[in-house]
C-alpha cells in the first residue's frame, strides 16, 4: 500500500486543495482541514464552547449540490478566500476580518438563493476543534480500488474526490480497508489508528467541478455490495511528515 493523494478541505462544503505532504501531530486532525463551515441559518453553535454539530445545520454537498460548481483556494498565510466560477473570480475576502468574511457570506447567499434557510454565516473553527461529518473524522483515508469497484458497479466513471477524503491508498485490494479496523498504520514519519467506516451519504452523488447530482452512488454500494461505507477514519497516535508515494505498513495484529 502506498498514498496516491493527499488533500485537505478548508472550508466544509467547498473544494479540495491538493497537498503533496503534511505534517501530521498526534492526536490532532488533519493539518488546515476544515477550519471553516458555513452556516445554513442560525445553527446555535457557539464558539466559546464548540460542539460537533449535525452537518445539515451547515450547508454541505449533499443538500447544496450548487457548492461543487465553485473552485476555491484558501491562503493560511494571508487568510484569504477565493473563489471562481467558470474560471472567473466572484469573491475574495480576508476570513481574519469583518468585512473580508461578510463578502464571502454575501456572494453564497446570492449564489444558493432559495436553496438555503436564512444569510450565510461563515463559521471559524476554535483551536482543538474541526468541522468534520464524524465527532472522530481526525483524518479520512478512502482506497481507490474500493472507488474503482463502486465505478464498475455504476457502469460510468467515478471521480474520487466524490468521496473527499484527506490521502487516497493505492496497491490494496478493493475493500481491503475493512480489513484495518483497529490496525495501526506507518506511514511516512506518522502511526495512525484506523478507527470505523465511513459511511456515505448523498454528497457522493455531487459531480465535483459541475454541482451535477448525477448519481445515486449510496444505492449502488448498498445494492451491489450490501453497505454504504467507502473509507475509514483514523485518529494519529504518533506525529510525523506523510507524503505522496510513502508506502504503509501495517503493524501485526495485537488483539
Amino acid at each position: 500500500m502506498r498514498v496516491a493523494a493527499l488533500y485537505r478541505y478548508p472550508v466544509k462544503g467547498l473544494s479540495p486543495e491538493r497537498l503533496s505532504a503534511a505534517d501530521l501531530q498526534a492526536d490532532s486532525y488533519f493539518p488546515g482541514d476544515r477550519l471553516f463551515a458555513l452556516e445554513n441559518g442560525p445553527s446555535g453553535f457557539d464558539p466559546a464552547a464548540p460542539e460537533h454539530q449535525p452537518k445539515i445545520k451547515l450547508l454541505m454537498l449533499m443538500r447544496n449540490a450548487a457548492l461543487a460548481g465553485l473552485a476555491t483556494r484558501y491562503e493560511a498565510a494571508t487568510g484569504v478566500l477565493t473563489i471562481a466560477r467558470n474560471g472567473d473570480e466572484v469573491a475574495r475576502g480576508d476570513l481574519r476580518t469583518v468585512e473580508g468574511r461578510e463578502a464571502i457570506e454575501d456572494f453564497l447567499t446570492a449564489h444558493l438563493g432559495s436553496e438555503i434557510r436564512g444569510p450565510v454565516r461563515l463559521l471559524a473553527a476554535p483551536n482543538g476543534f474541526r468541522f468534520t461529518d464524524s465527532k472522530s473524522g481526525f483524518v479520512s483515508l478512502v482506497n481507490l480500488a474500493s472507488v474503482a469497484a463502486i465505478a464498475q458497479a455504476e457502469g460510468a466513471a467515478v471521480d474520487p474526490l466524490r468521496f473527499r477524503a484527506n490521502l487516497y491508498l493505492e496497491d490494496m485490494a478493493p475493500w481491503a480497508e475493512a480489513a484495518l479496523l483497529g490496525r495501526t498504520l506507518s506511514i511516512g514519519g506518522a502511526r495512525l489508528e484506523v478507527l470505523k467506516m465511513t459511511d456515505r451519504c448523498a454528497a457522493t452523488g455531487v459531480e465535483p467541478g459541475t454541482g451535477r447530482r448525477d448519481m445515486d452512488l449510496v444505492q449502488t454500494l448498498r445494492e451491489n455490495f450490501g453497505h454504504i461505507d467507502c473509507g475509514v477514519y483514523a485518529r494519529v497516535t504518533y506525529g510525523g511528515r506523510i507524503a505522496i508515494g510513502d508506502a504503509i505498513s501495517v503493524a501485526p495484529d495485537s488483539r
